[in-house]
């Protein structure tokens, strides 16, 4: 639980007065770019350090420069929005659970930031509503992280995807790049708050334009593939699931 306490500690001390102070600067300049860097460049990151993490990154290079893309990587622990987002060039927002817009101060810079509150429903206006935000932040060059299989992997395995991003992307024309996560799953298991000091692994794959493909089923499936092709056996679904 050290690991656990040195991260929440630099969480904590540095994210309040970040927050205190960058958010009315950034409604002042109306821009959250220098805040986004403070934040995300600097205290998410050495957060993630100071737990003994450190991340090793493939692949950088193939986000195109200049254009926002969907950021859609696997999910299997609650460290990987820490150890992924300061390593995605330029900025970067998310789509994410409408409840943790309610946190003070973070909360309020994820709304300045085009954070994408998510609606827990099956009604169709609210996940259409959704979109319609995602795709205003894509338009506003920021890259939209969103995870492939919307919750943590129980085991590790990939799970089967959510169409959500799939939907965006064909409705924003924007890429996606897939994105896959290893080790994180051995350092903080589902259930567990524990931190276990380890290497992460994060690598960008080639990207796939939706223009290229005739329907999300289609792109999807690729994508998939892409991924699969990319995790270690044993991170690797047992069936094919779509």
């Amino acid at each position: 639980m050290f690991a656990t306490c040195k991260l929440v500690f630099v969480y904590v001390t540095l994210g309040i007065p970040a927050g205190v102070l960058g958010i009315p600067y950034s409604l002042i300049v109306g821009n959250t770019a220098l805040l986004y860097r403070v934040v995300v460049g600097g205290i998410v990151r050495w957060g993630v350090q100071a737990a003994g993490i450190r991340v090793a990154v493939a692949g950088r290079e193939r986000v195109p420069a200049g254009v926002a893309c969907i950021i859609l990587p696997n999910h299997v622990s609650n460290l990987d929005p820490p150890v992924l987002f300061p390593e995605i060039p330029g900025m970067a927002a998310a789509m994410l659970k409408k409840e943790l817009m309610r946190i003070p101060f973070l909360g309020t810079g994820m709304r300045l930031g085009g954070f994408v509150p998510v609606e827990r429903s099956s009604r169709r206006e609210d996940a259409k509503a959704s979109v319609e935000k995602a795709v205003e932040s894509l338009r506003r060059g920021l890259h939209m992280l969103i995870f492939a299989e919307g919750t943590r992997s129980k085991d590790g395995r990939l799970q089967p995807f959510k169409r959500g991003p799939f939907y965006l992307a064909m409705e924003a024309g924007a890429p996606i790049v897939p994105v896959v996560i290893t080790g994180t799953e051995k350092m903080m298991r589902k259930g567990s708050s524990a931190i276990m000091p380890g290497v992460a692994r994060v690598e960008f794959l080639e990207p796939l334009w939706p223009k290229n493909f005739t329907t999300r089923e289609e792109l999807m499936a690729a994508v998939r593939e892409r991924m699969i092709a990319a995790l270690p056996e044993e991170m690797r679904p047992l069936n094919l699931e779509p």
